[in-house]
């Protein structure tokens, strides 16, 4: 295992350390938490303006120490990912070292440049992202989670879940560079703890091969896509899954309260859910009041309207802007990440005195199909979409839309230098293979010659399913 100055359990920036300090900044309340966030700021700040030429440029003519966000300009993924190399702190993290990291399979988990997890993401936009993480994110990230489970769980729950071996199942997609997968190959390859109890489970599984690895591994927690789990639900309701966690986990599609009771119900259990992204996964977790509580002491969440002023509590924003404020290679500050939310205007009756949020965007739309036959209608999550074109080279940017129960219209815009009739050929392959995979064999996927559309409010949504 690679030794860095966090094995040291005295050090700022250790997992004892940042377990103390979390637990500290909650009894101190928000002051507590307002003068860790401010300074953790005017640092991030200044570390970006002497490491980052793109920052450097961008905040000429800021004051010299910056602790107000509002003061900071607005970057989203198309901006910093077009300034790759200007934007990384490291001037070895260039646009093409991780490109080609990225396209090994073979080195999903493995260290970059020796020091760094990489992680892909194409989001719900459909726009590819490549993000570089430092250990000190993936710290805090771990941190900020064991908090949540103990939070979530209590001693009894804890207790239970060690009387079940203290297994996690993680539903991810288990064939790229995607953060939740390459966190578990990454506990696998360095060893500890946490390689002992986690165990990976792929979303592109047939459901019945799913539901007969799960019914085998009887895990305590599960941990996974929303849209993945709904369908899980759904799987327990009909008798097919059987198992019985102590605490099912959805996360990174927007959950509606009804979606978190059926959960709870069909698992008898407690259902807690995560708003975040993969360039903050630890931005904020669900209480049992069903707000998402801000981790406002690592992280910076600003509610704005469309032209980036504050919406007052109460209201949904236009979209939300968030500064990570632990990853130092890449830093997100002041980062467009087009989602609406809307801000407690009071202190949660759960007694968190973390801000509270509630999420509209980033819906996980499921897409139903009529089975081949006289069986059951076939489900897909989107991510089984969203990761098959982020690993085919030469898409840039794609659409899918059912326009008839068996049939998929597929929008591409192919990268520069990329030949569209090869892109259009590997995506029909991918896709036929996801088809047959699934029993969907009598799909029809055609290819539109429009691009991916937008939306009213200016984003692609990635899947469009039947009206």
């Amino acid at each position: 295992m690679t030794t860095t100055k966090q094995d040291n359990p005295a050090s700022p920036g250790s997992m004892s350390w940042l377990g103390t300090d979390i637990r500290r900044a909650r009894k101190q309340g928000p002051c507590g938490l307002t003068r860790r966030q401010q300074a953790r700021l005017a640092d991030a700040v200044a570390r970006a303006r002497s490491f980052s030429p793109y920052y450097r440029d961008l905040y000429q003519g800021l004051p010299p120490r910056v602790d107000d966000p509002t003061l900071l300009p607005v970057t989203d993924k198309q901006q910093l990912m077009t300034h790759f190399d200007d934007w990384a702190t490291d001037r070895a993290v260039t646009y093409e070292t991780v490109r080609a990291f990225t396209d090994d399979p073979e080195l999903i988990g493995q260290r970059f440049l020796g020091q760094y997890m990489v992680a892909t993401t194409s989001g719900t936009s459909g726009r590819r992202g490549l993000f570089v993480l430092d250990d000190r994110y993936m710290a805090v990230g771990a941190a900020l989670t064991s908090q949540a489970l103990a939070t979530w769980l209590g001693p009894r729950g804890i207790l239970r879940a060690a009387a079940h071996g203290g297994r996690f199942a993680q539903l991810v997609a288990a064939d790229g560079h995607y953060a939740g997968f390459a966190g578990y190959r990454r506990a696998l390859l360095e060893g500890g703890w946490r390689s002992r109890i986690l165990r990976s489970f792929s979303v592109h599984t047939p459901m019945p091969e799913l539901v007969a690895q799960l019914n085998a591994y009887r895990p305590a927690v599960v941990i996974g896509y929303a849209s993945t789990i709904m369908l899980l639900t759904a799987e327990q309701e009909a008798g097919r899954l059987h198992i019985d966690p102590v605490l099912m986990q959805p996360a990174g599609e927007t959950m509606t309260t009804a979606d978190t009771d059926r959960i709870a119900g069909a698992f008898g259990t407690t259902t807690r859910t995560v708003y975040a992204a993969t360039e903050c996964t630890y931005l904020s977790y669900s209480c049992a009041e069903g707000w998402y509580h801000v981790n406002s002491d690592w992280v910076v969440v600003e509610p704005v309207d469309a032209d980036h002023r504050p919406t007052p509590p109460g209201e949904h924003s236009h979209t939300v802007l968030i500064t990570n404020l632990a990853n130092r290679v890449q830093p997100f500050l002041r980062y467009d990440l087009g989602d609406s939310v809307l801000q407690r205007p009071d202190r949660c009756p759960c007694g968190s005195p973390l801000p509270a949020i509630r999420v509209q965007g980033r819906a996980g739309d499921i897409l139903t199909f009529p089975a081949d036959g006289s069986g059951d209608p076939v489900r897909l999550s989107p991510l089984a979409f969203s990761t098959l074109f982020d690993r085919t080279p030469g898409v840039e940017l794609f659409q899918i839309e059912q326009s008839a129960p068996t049939v998929l219209r597929v929008r591409l815009r192919v990268a520069d230098g990329a030949d569209p009739d090869s892109t259009w050929q590997a995506v029909h392959r991918e896709l036929t293979l996801l088809s047959a995979d699934n029993k969907l064999g009598h799909l029809t996927i055609e290819r539109a010659n429009e691009p991916p559309q937008q939306s009213p409010g200016g984003k692609f949504r990635a899947v469009v399913p039947l009206a």
